[in-house]
């Protein structure tokens, strides 16, 4: 008998299934992971767990007893936890503060503040947590923060811990120390349900491994039985790689070149980009890497020319546009992918072919006249796009907003690659994306290179930048810690330091 069992759990949302008849269970002493596309079911079967939404049908059962979780404070009555994406935490209390907020005191109204802090440190240094209970949650890093979640959990008493996508905001150092902590806990007894889509970190930290599909058990295996491509297969329905192969590359003259770009926070003075220097030239990816808020954005929007930096220059194929507006920027060759293609990529209330001549519908043979949009040619052009880049819609007609993650991104793709441009700038490309439609993402900026274009990818996720990039560059607090030689060669540890701010060191692996 397992220690939790979910059983044919549905729940729907309108005329969304967001889960269909799910058997899930998990015993003690193990890591269980749930995995699955986006829109695959997983958090909101997490999210029945935890007490925040009720199932249309269904029951759970703990130690072969049926629950009813009506609310997070029943889960944890249950003694059930949950830590999510991003932390549920108060950042001017102290660690001991936050993790008692919530918890009756022994002795109301009082707080019994230096009880619970030996408490929460015996905890801590059982654990191996490493937290300071009187530290205050703003001075302290984010892998850290994630630590004081867990504690949180573990000050309840919990007997299951349910880890919502736990890695996303951490180096590659921080996620083999939260393995170190998972690993004791579950030697302790206690029951991990982690829940994720980097399938290199599932193969890594998992017992069991549960694929949903479309709101649907596709089937669960041991993780020493399997491999990643095989998971990959049963998420997507069909083989599917996971990285394109890479030629050498043909490197040639600059054609982005950012010159010493300095941005300052206007309300807290504090530097956000600091002198930043980069060359991107012919025939390469760049990528830059680094934790989520560290000036990539910002760096980002200077080049595309929608915010000014206060020093530096931004050359394209050498021309200088520090000044130019975007519309030159696109005119010398410039196609920008945003990190959020909902706000800033697309206008959701236009139809696909309209988004697709955002940056053309000035230009014949969309404009007629220099005023009027010329109907068939934006349907011509759709349709042609909408087959060049596979994208899943009936008609060039359908508004955007209509389209899956995956097929809006392949829309902001098919826009900015059309014409061959010469600097491609992709932020967070396959940000939300399930692992067809990334391969995807990923196979468009390999052809960009083999064509002799420039490449600048910045994201969050180590492993796309290294699959992706011929040097990399390592960005920490708006500072470029510096350029490493890509590919498989690259030193992890290393990255990872200069990822956390704790090594600088002299760029190598430049192509100049």
């Amino acid at each position: 008998m397992a220690f939790l069992e979910m059983k044919n759990i549905s729940k729907r949302f309108g005329d969304v299934q967001a889960n269909r008849g799910i058997c899930f269970a998990v015993e003690r002493g193990e890591v269980h992971t749930l995995l699955g596309e986006n829109g695959a079911g997983k958090t909101t079967l997490m999210n029945i767990l935890y007490g925040l939404y009720a199932p249309d049908e269904g029951e759970i059962r703990l130690s072969g007893k049926p629950v009813n979780i009506t609310s997070p404070h029943k889960a944890i009555e249950l003694r059930i936890g949950m830590i999510h994406q991003h932390f549920m935490l108060i950042p001017n209390l102290s660690v001991a503060e936050n993790i008692v907020l919530g918890l009756p005191s022994r002795r109301p109204p009082l707080l019994m503040r230096r009880e619970a802090e030996r408490g929460i440190g015996e905890i801590s240094r059982k654990y191996q947590l490493d937290v300071d209970p009187k530290a205050l949650i703003c001075q302290l890093p984010v892998g850290t923060q994630q630590r004081v979640e867990i504690l949180k959990a573990l000050y309840r008493k919990i007997d299951l811990l349910i880890l919502d996508e736990p890695t996303s905001v951490l180096t590659p150092l921080e996620v083999e120390s939260l393995f170190k902590i998972i690993r004791r806990l579950i030697k302790d007894g206690l029951a991990v349900i982690f829940i994720s889509h980097k399938l290199n970190e599932v193969m890594k930290i998992s017992d069991r491994i549960t694929v949903l599909k479309q709101g649907q058990l596709v089937g669960t295996k041991m993780a020493a039985e399997t491999s990643a491509s095989d998971l990959a297969n049963m998420m997507v329905g069909k083989p599917v790689g996971l990285a394109g192969a890479r030629n050498s590359p043909r490197i040639g003259r600059p054609l982005l070149q950012v010159r010493n770009i300095s941005v300052t926070n206007r309300r807290s003075h504090k530097p956000i980009l600091r002198n930043v220097s980069l060359e991107v030239r012919e025939g390469e990816v760049l990528g830059i890497a680094g934790v989520d808020g560290n000036g990539q954005d910002e760096l980002a929007e200077i080049i595309a020319g929608l915010r000014s930096g206060e020093e530096g220059e931004i050359l394209i194929d050498g021309v200088d546009v520090t000044r130019s507006s975007p519309s030159r920027r696109i005119n010398m060759g410039l196609a920008y992918i945003p990190s959020d293609r909902q706000r800033v990529g697309l206008i959701l209330g236009l139809s696909v072919s309209e988004n697709l001549i955002l940056k053309t519908f000035k230009r014949p043979p969309f404009c007629v006249h220099g005023y009027f949009l010329h109907r068939q040619a934006m349907i011509a052009n759709s349709e042609a796009m909408i087959k060049a880049f596979d994208i899943k819609v009936e008609k060039g007609m359908t508004k955007v907003v209509m389209l899956s993650g995956g097929n809006q991104q392949k829309v902001v793709l098919a826009r900015e690659m059309t014409g061959k441009p010469l600097v491609l700038l992709a932020v967070q490309p396959t940000r939300g994306l399930d692992i067809g439609a990334t391969k995807y993402v990923h196979q468009c900026i390999l052809d960009h290179r083999e064509r002799g274009g420039a490449t600048l990818l910045i994201s969050t996720e180590l492993d796309e930048i290294l699959a992706l990039s011929d040097r990399v560059a390592v960005i920490y607090e708006g500072g470029i810690m510096g350029i490493l030689a890509g590919g498989e060669g690259v030193d992890l540890e290393e990255t990872s330091l200069m990822m956390a701010g704790a090594k600088k060191r002299e760029s190598r692996g430049s192509t100049s």
